[in-house]
């Protein structure tokens, strides 16, 4: 799966789906998708990261407490 970077738009490569959905992470490791060779895995945090389009991630992903918050 591939996500963005807010600041610079750069793609980066998620290497463990679970650790992105896992809302007690704060941060994945993915690899920068620069250039034409492969890059090291590095860490990113996930509130830096939004989908191609634009997109946020969801609640759910992020916040380990999303449901206690709707109900207040």
């Amino acid at each position: 799966m591939f996500l963005q970077t807010k600041d610079t738009q750069d793609l980066v490569k998620i290497l463990d789906i679970q650790e992105l959905i896992d809302p007690n992470n704060d941060i994945v490791h993915a690899q920068d998708q620069e250039g034409e060779e492969e890059q090291e895995p590095d860490i990113f945090k996930k509130e830096n990261l939004t989908f191609p389009s634009g997109e946020i991630l969801p609640r759910c992903w992020l916040d380990a407490n999303y449901r206690k918050a709707q109900v207040s």
